[in-house]
């Protein structure tokens, strides 16, 4: 009697797309990072990382003993430079061998471009290899035409499989390895579909291995979800050295690149780019651009000197108050956080007496720039009152200055090298707080020290 050969189930688990957390059953809400849907059914058998990757790359244990701190002696991390200053100043001074850094941003905001333009500028002295998963490798060297990269030692390969990549890694020896993108390439042992969280943790987990391992340099580039954040596990960013957001309006020229991690350099810095038909160009006078469309004799602007890791910027802030149409009256903020919005039209209407119970107010930081740092409250309070009055400012005037509830101005940091870029920038007056006058130096700007709110108003509103 012949019997049915019977096969054997394969057992399945619900993963989160977003945090990857595995549940036995379908929920309709992650109940670890509470997102709605977002649980997708997977084959739960997954290679080990032990046995994963070609033979040179593959995980070897440790036998090392533990040493006392002080004892281990440590050498000077070599940075290679990309040949983008900016890019270069974002990464702490160029990129650090074996490292791994992780770049998001919408889609078509220059990912690729940057990295591709990258990649020519490192394969002058070293060897690059440009995995391409999304592109063939003809569309990728018209866009590199287009550019103008033409060097001999960046290689071009479109791939997907990460057992291939390995392959090429090892046949190429490269120096530099960009991955455009992370979410496109798939372990074949994993049954679920590429760009799915456990494809993503595993494909960036050795590829991290192999860069600690092999001392080679890699670039992820990966796509970013609806809410701004890079798409698969967060994991994805705990396991590289550096994340880089690229931000900018698909309608505007101008592009900002911010670390939000960095394991070799600072995460205050940015780097300001444009884009033109041959691709990002750096922005050498990022202070200038921002603030050069800004209106002379209209109520409600003003310019304030803003610090971005150790460059100093100058912004314009735009506010707008008008009747509100509705009982409760909008507060709206672009470019800065809402909560110090709402903070500083408080303290306006109790220290100096404006009302906005009644008045819808808008505030907008002009060319797309974000400014977290407390120092441009000054400006944002002056530019509301301004169009609450209806009274322009002196065009030629920088304000700067944190607030505090009582109305008082407290002192900022930086306040000569804002100075300094005011005055570059042809601005006469700076309207500064009291306590950072003995530190302003004597630059060839007429300096308003200020200790209060109303008191800066009136300095304000006289000149």
């Amino acid at each position: 009697m012949i019997r049915p050969i019977m096969k054997t189930k394969q057992k399945t688990v619900f993963t989160c797309q977003s945090c990857g957390y595995q549940s036995p059953r379908w929920l309709g809400r992650c109940p670890d990072c509470n997102t709605w849907n977002s649980l997708v059914e997977e084959f739960s058998s997954a290679p080990s990382v032990s046995k994963a990757g070609p033979d040179s790359f593959r995980v070897e244990y440790s036998k090392e003993k533990p040493q006392p701190l002080n004892a281990i002696k440590t050498i000077n991390e070599e940075r290679f430079s990309t040949g983008i200053s900016e890019l270069d100043r974002v990464l702490g001074g160029g990129v650090v061998t074996g490292s791994v850094i992780l770049t998001g941003g919408d889609p078509g905001i220059g990912k690729s471009t940057l990295l591709l333009q990258a990649s020519d500028s490192l394969a002058r002295d070293k060897k690059v290899l440009y995995v391409s998963g999304e592109e063939s490798i003809k569309q990728t060297k018209l866009r590199a035409d287009r550019l103008g990269s033409a060097s001999k030692n960046l290689f071009i390969v479109s791939e997907t499989n990460l057992d291939s990549i390995f392959d090429h890694i090892n046949t190429l020896k490269p120096d530099f390895v960009i991955i455009d993108s992370i979410q496109v390439i798939y372990k074949e042992d994993l049954s679920s579909s590429p760009g799915s969280v456990s494809q993503v943790r595993l494909c960036g987990q050795e590829l991290t291995f192999m860069a600690k391992k092999s001392g080679i340099s890699v670039f992820l580039i990966g796509h970013v979800t609806k809410e701004g954040n890079i798409a698969g596990p967060r994991v994805l960013e705990h396991m590289v050295d550096t994340v880089l957001y690229f931000e900018g309006e698909s309608q505007r020229s101008f592009r900002l690149l911010r670390a939000v991690k960095n394991r070799f350099g600072s995460t205050n810095e940015i780097g300001i780019f444009e884009m033109t038909g041959k691709g990002l160009k750096e922005v050498s006078n990022p202070s200038g651009i921002f603030i050069e469309e800004r209106p002379k004799d209209v109520s409600g602007f003003a310019i304030v000197p803003t610090i971005e890791g150790t460059r100093p910027l100058l912004v314009e802030i735009q506010a707008l108050v008008k009747a509100a149409n509705l009982a409760v009256p909008k507060r709206e903020a672009r470019g800065i956080d809402y909560n110090r919005i709402s903070l500083i039209t408080a303290v306006l209407e109790r220290r100096v007496g404006l009302e906005f119970g009644r008045f819808d107010v808008y505030v907008n930081v002009a060319g797309g720039v974000r400014v977290v740092e407390p120092a441009v409250d000054l400006g944002v309070a002056i530019a509301v009152a301004s169009n609450h009055r209806d009274i322009a400012l002196n065009p030629d005037c920088v304000v700067m200055g944190e607030i505090g509830l009582g109305g008082e101005i407290r002192a900022i940091s930086h306040i000569e090298s804002r100075l300094m870029e005011s005055q570059r920038l042809g601005f006469k007056q700076a309207i500064i707080p009291k306590g950072n006058l003995s530190a302003a130096g004597k630059p060839r700007l007429e300096l308003i020290p200020v200790s209060y709110l109303k008191e800066a108003l009136e300095a304000v509103f006289r000149h």
